[in-house]
């Protein structure tokens, strides 16, 4: 199964949000959709769900255009939409049946993911009681139980302790293992680079940034070193601009080209003491930064 996402054009008036996006999204593996506040992701993303539709552009899900009366998609929004003062059980049930499941079949699923998120004895609770942590997860089942091809998570993360972001995160091993389209939408890098075999980063309505995520992290790797050393101050007032200081408290050096890695590694050790030079590869936040931070 493979979602393709085709020149997709978004006006709001004068305001063009999006400018010809294109990327593709396989099944069985996770998609990161990144970009700042205003990037266009979330036009992107309610143009996927048929929210509204796209100026000019299509979505093909297999090579064909996407029939939204076949296919299932289940969407975890970064702005929680429940009900507080209804039965998470009720409300439960009739999400599920808005998104076509039959009652029997609808109590059957609810009861199943309740069980495997160590919620059921919240069944009968009202939401406003949960705390926010179980509350999300709440959420997650309205956009899982009904058992979507694709599945669409915004800043799904954000808010949880470390045990429900673990319990989380297996969840989404698992909707990725069933061979699902998984497209995630996130500041939390962390889990960028933990889940999502491929990315695209927003700017502005445009891609400036896309493919598979350890190639893109391998190719921004070849002009730079990362150096550690008792004597950075002097290494650093030596190469000047050229040379920051990462949070882990090593040296970053960029090379003026590939080619220059030899060059300046000698001077190094022949000038430094030196405990460890090696090739620096960017984390996905040094890349995000590069490019969406123009």
């Amino acid at each position: 199964m493979e979602l393709s996402i085709h020149e997709i054009q978004k006006s709001f008036g004068e305001k063009r949000v999006l400018k010809g996006i294109s990327f593709r999204a396989a099944g069985g593996k996770a998609f990161g959709l990144l970009g700042r506040n205003g990037a266009g992701k979330t036009t992107t993303i309610r143009i996927l769900m048929d929210v509204f539709p796209a100026d000019s552009g299509e979505i093909l899900l297999d090579n064909e255009p996407i029939n939204y009366e076949k296919v299932k998609i289940g969407y975890l929004p970064e702005e929680r939409g429940l009900y507080p003062k209804k039965k998470i059980f009720d409300q439960l049930i009739y999400f599920a049946m808005l998104k076509g499941m039959g009652k029997k079949e609808a109590v059957k699923a609810v009861d199943y993911w309740l069980e495997h998120l160590g919620m059921a004895e919240y069944r009968n609770k009202r939401l406003d009681t949960l705390s926010k942590g179980n509350q999300q997860k709440i959420q997650l089942i309205t956009a899982l139980a009904h058992d979507p091809q694709i599945v669409i998570l915004d800043e799904p993360f954000s808010g949880l302790d470390p045990v429900n972001a673990m319990l989380l995160k297996n969840v989404v091993k698992e909707e990725i293992a069933k061979g699902k389209i998984v497209l995630f939408s996130s500041h939390q890098m962390n889990y960028i680079e933990e889940f999502c075999d491929y990315i695209a980063i927003l700017n502005h309505g445009e891609i400036v940034l896309q493919g598979n995520l350890s190639e893109i992290k391998k190719n921004h790797g070849r002009d730079s070193l990362a150096v550690r050393s008792d004597q950075r101050e002097a290494i650093q007032r030596d190469f000047g601009e050229t040379c920051m200081e990462s949070d882990g408290g090593e040296l970053i050096i960029r090379l003026k080209t590939p080619e220059e890695k030899q060059k300046v590694m000698r001077q190094l050790v022949e000038n430094y003491d030196v405990d460890e030079i090696r090739l620096y590869e960017p984390s996905l936040n040094d890349i995000f930064v590069r490019y969406a931070g123009q």
